[in-house]
């Protein structure tokens, strides 16, 4: 094995990619690999720990949406989360029939409905925090704080940079009512 086929293998399994990129791209991977590599792994152990608390991650983002916007509209929700709206009604069905949310009229205008969390769902939201600080803490745990501040601060550049809603995970629009 040629010395540069070592040090791609060593590279692919783990270590930063050394040198110009070959002819299949980064050993290892690029940037955009990286991040969907571990975005993928994120979201999946994310999903598992929240299945524990009966909640799928679209339905924790609603939790999350309403907590900051209380009291918006069907509609203003699923726009929000990039959702069509026929399926944001089976997906809020859902919540609601759990306690979680209610739906209350729009005292502006009657022909909506304003979206609440419920003293269950806030209860839920609070145990939901605590999962998710777990969960941030088992992604990152090979970062310093300072490390830690820095990516955060980067993704958010870049994230901003293609155009993507702050805090809106963009698999939303595919969703079905649970």
């Amino acid at each position: 094995m040629s010395m540069d086929r070592a040090a791609d293998q060593k590279d692919w399994h783990g270590g930063p990619p050394q040198g110009p990129p070959g002819p299949g791209g980064p050993p290892g991977g690029g940037a955009a690999f990286l991040l969907a590599q571990l975005g993928a792994h994120a979201a999946e152990r994310f999903a598992q720990r929240i299945a524990e608390l009966d909640l799928t991650p679209a339905q924790a983002g609603l939790l999350r949406l309403l907590v900051q916007n209380p009291g918006r509209s069907q509609r203003e929700l699923a726009d929000a989360l990039g959702m069509p709206p026929s399926r944001f009604v089976p997906f809020a069905d859902g919540l609601e029939q759990r306690g979680l949310i209610e739906r209350r009229r729009n005292a502006e205008d009657r022909r909506l409905y304003a979206l609440h969390l419920t003293d269950q769902g806030l209860a839920l939201l609070a145990r939901l925090r605590d999962t998710a600080i777990a969960h941030e803490q088992d992604v990152t745990q090979a970062l310093t704080p300072e490390e830690r501040t820095q990516l955060v601060a980067l993704l958010g550049r870049i994230a901003a940079q293609q155009q993507l809603t702050p805090g809106v995970h963009p698999g939303y629009r595919t969703l079905r009512g649970r």
